[in-house]
């Protein structure tokens, strides 16, 4: 018979920083909630990785195996930082010109911003059930399987760079955990590559990202195995964020519980009856006697005869109600599904939060740049200004000469200089008539500013 095996391909999420968990942390004595939190979100959260991944709490080391990286995540992560950004980074503080715009590290910035430093993906072949029974020599060759996986994954996302990568044999079934930088490129603002996991991991994307994981490995499976094995259908919601409208039938799968509890509490009772009914049966029974005739005959009265019909007739109600119940597990089943369906809408709102961030971010150093280019051109405009009055009183001053030299010492240089300039353009109609008008007064730019404000104020006084 052909096996049907489950694939699971899920990025790490930190359900925490939903606004319904920080509400409720809020409301907590720790200030924290009980909801997991399995993104990578600074070095810290990089290092709980590390521990986690390469089992540093225990040992069973044994039980795993590292197919990419070395034996700590944390410089794995930070090698590849330098590898992909260092070069973006020296670019960047080359065009500087303020020390504290220039960035030192890009890890520890990014460490220290809202943005993940680095990102998980687990990625799984074969549920409980499937793996219950297999020995060590079949579940340590997933091993080739999961090297596949990681060759496809560069193909598949170019753009995600893995850091490290550690196949889990200590648990029911085999799985490997991924830990990548997602790098995007030509950004505008800021470094031109940069970290991006909501550019890269969007939730279209994401999810045609899922479908080409699944059939390369089930193509892996079967080489590797020798088998012919398909995939389970993917069922809605599974390994993908979903939404609410999604959801319709949860409000259904809660009723439809109910009623099964009240029918289990109802089975429950008919059943404690039944045990109480059972005794006075074994009773009646004992108590029979046998008859003068016959001793193998017993006599048995008729009220006795009537409590064991009733008994009967107890007992097949109860079977009836017993096998009513029957359908409580797949009804369970049915609403657990709907309670990992909420917990994956929380990883879509925590999702969309994140892109909000992002471009809140980008939107204040948009902000902080126009402010400083604002404060440039202030400043050049006052310096600016000044240069203009100076050359303001300059040329009054140039004006004033020839009209003193033309007008009172009939100095015929300055009139050909004056001439010669009205004609070239340089001396408009207005500096023309001051320089050969000696009637003309010259004023200062202060002088002139302060008979336009005399003249403002009467202005304001007659009305």
């Amino acid at each position: 018979m052909e096996q049907e095996l489950a694939y699971s391909f899920h990025l790490g999420s930190d359900k925490n920083k939903s606004k319904l968990a920080k509400k409720v942390s809020k409301g907590n004595v720790s200030g924290t909630t009980s909801l997991s939190n399995n993104a990578i979100q600074n070095a810290n959260d990089l290092s709980r990785a590390n521990k986690h991944n390469l089992r540093d709490y225990d040992n069973q080391k044994e039980l795993i195996t590292t197919i990419y990286g070395t034996d700590n995540i944390v410089n794995d992560v930070k090698q590849l930082y330098l590898q992909e950004f260092e070069d973006a980074r020296i670019e960047y503080n080359n065009k500087q010109t303020k020390k504290n715009r220039k960035i030192d590290s890009y890890f520890q910035k990014v460490s220290g911003s809202q943005n993940d430093i680095a990102c998980e993906i687990i990625i799984e072949l074969g549920d409980m059930d499937f793996w219950q029974d297999k020995d060590n020599e079949y579940r340590y060759k997933m091993t080739d399987v999961y090297n596949e996986q990681i060759k496809d994954l560069a193909k598949i996302l170019p753009s995600f760079k893995v850091a490290n990568a550690t196949i889990h044999f200590d648990e029911t079934s085999p799985h490997m955990h991924i830990v990548g930088v997602p790098v995007i490129e030509s950004c505008k603002r800021g470094m031109k590559k940069q970290v991006g996991k909501s550019q890269l991991f969007t939730k279209t994307l994401l999810s045609e990202i899922q479908d080409k994981m699944r059939n390369a490995c089930i193509k892996s499976y079967n080489k590797f195995y020798d088998v012919d094995s398909r995939l389970k259908t993917k069922q809605k919601g599974r390994n993908q964020d979903i939404n609410v409208k999604d959801m319709d039938g949860y409000k259904d799968f809660k009723k439809q519980l109910k009623r099964k509890e009240q029918k289990l509490a109802k089975a429950n009772e008919q059943t404690e009856k039944l045990d109480n009914e059972s005794k006075n049966i074994n009773r009646i029974l004992d108590n029979l006697k046998p008859t003068l005739m016959n001793k193998n005959n017993m006599v048995i009265s008729s009220e006795d005869i009537q409590e064991i019909k009733n008994f009967t007739r107890d007992v097949k109600d109860t079977n009836k109600t017993i096998k009513s119940v029957n359908d409580l597990n797949l009804a369970i089943k049915d609403f657990e599904y709907s309670a990992y369906e909420v917990e994956k809408e929380n990883r879509s709102l925590k999702y969309q939060l994140e892109q909000q961030t992002e471009t809140i971010n980008r939107l204040t150093d948009t902000i902080s740049d126009k402010d400083e280019i604002i404060d440039n051109l202030r400043a050049d405009k006052e310096e600016l200004k000044g240069q203009v009055h100076k050359f303001k009183e300059f040329w009054r001053s140039i004006l004033k000469r020839f009209q003193e030299m033309i007008g009172f010492n009939n100095d015929e240089k300055y009139k050909y200089v004056s001439d010669d300039l009205y004609r070239n353009g340089i001396f408009d109609d207005n500096d023309n008539e001051i320089a050969n008008d000696v009637a003309r007064k010259v004023k200062t730019v202060d002088e002139i500013n302060n008979s336009k404000n005399n003249r403002k104020r009467n202005n304001d006084t007659r009305f």
